[in-house]
């Protein structure tokens, strides 16, 4: 048996282990949500209608939806976003997809609930610029919405709480499932090509992708240092100042990675070959570098397998109708 011939037995048989391992990347049927914010058709409509709504920023012109498009993966397509007054941002806008199932949120880790995370760009000057007493004002202003929250929440008015709560509720309901992986994972065999097959062998094996990039999700919930060029921004170091959080940032889900470009927390990237480019060379700044990240000596058609991996996780998208909103008085 020649060398070519070992090297595809360990290629066939890293692709049957990984296999057996697809079970573990399932995604859970629902988002959790908090015992007060269960989903109803009513939460999910009025948070729709706060999402795609302009007037809750203080320009009138700026919602939810300007940076969290679902046409661009629900994301914006910019390598930082853009806020008030065109405003060019620090950070990459992240995508909203599957973030009901985050224990987490925004790059840093600095939001532990949607509920909260919700009000944050609202609030935040560089963002929507806008101000809680100002929304609430505006919102109780409108007979429709009045009407909208009486049936979502019955008793409980317009305020901080239920204005979180029925954006987050909607926001549960972007999510990213039945991709061809999901169909290979349940055991269609035909799903996906032998190049995923190949590629995803090399994720959960010689790639170490799986170190961070776990379960249903693909995300490990955890902050890491990438290495990436030139990079000053802190990171989770401004909220947990110890120094393994310094440069470290959040693992983005891979559901739909392939419409979110472009990547990492500063939009350095344009492309998932550049990426992998960037994780194969074990990062290039290597001061306070996740110990996880190390030279990987991938070839060529590696690198190309696990591209088409991660394409494979692109799954049905939703359809969206844009919601008529209430009128102002």
């Amino acid at each position: 048996m020649g060398l070519g011939s070992y090297t595809t037995l360990a290629q066939d048989t890293a692709t049957k282990t990984a296999a057996a391992n697809q079970v573990s990347f399932r995604l859970p049927p629902e988002a959790p949500a908090p015992d007060d914010n269960k989903p109803t058709a009513d939460r999910t409509a009025l948070g729709k209608m706060l999402f795609f709504d302009p007037r809750l920023s203080g320009s009138k012109w700026i919602s939810c939806a300007s940076c969290h498009n679902p046409s661009l993966g629900w994301s914006d397509g910019l390598p930082t976003g853009v806020g008030d007054g065109m405003r060019a941002l620090g950070r990459k806008t992240p995508s909203i997809v599957n973030s009901g199932f985050n224990s987490l949120h925004m790059w840093d880790g600095k939001v532990k609930s949607l509920e909260e995370q919700a009000w944050g760009p609202m609030l935040a000057s560089a963002e929507m610029h806008g101000t809680q007493d100002q929304i609430l004002v505006k919102l109780k202003s409108m007979p429709g919405y009045v009407t909208a929250f009486e049936k979502a929440y019955p008793g409980e008015g317009i305020n901080k709480e239920t204005v979180g709560k029925a954006i987050a509720g909607f926001e549960r309901t972007v999510v990213s499932r039945d991709s061809p992986f999901d169909h290979w994972a349940e055991g269609d065999e035909s799903a996906v090509t032998p190049s995923v097959k190949r590629g995803f062998a090399l994720f959960t094996g010689k790639a170490n992708c799986v170190a961070c990039h776990q379960g249903g999700n693909f995300t490990d919930q955890g902050f890491h240092n990438l290495g990436l060029k030139g990079n000053a921004d802190p990171g989770r170091f401004a909220i947990v100042p110890v120094r393994v959080a310094l440069g470290a940032f959040k693992t983005p889900t891979l559901r739909d990675v392939a419409l979110t470009a472009p990547y990492m927390h500063n939009g350095s990237y344009l492309t998932l070959e550049e990426v992998v480019d960037h994780y194969d060379r074990g990062g290039d700044d290597k001061e306070n570098l996740d110990p996880n990240l190390k030279p990987l000596k991938l070839t060529d058609q590696e690198k190309r397998d696990l591209v088409e991996f991660m394409k494979s996780l692109t799954g049905t998208q939703m359809t969206i109708t844009l919601p008529k909103l209430p009128q102002s008085l």
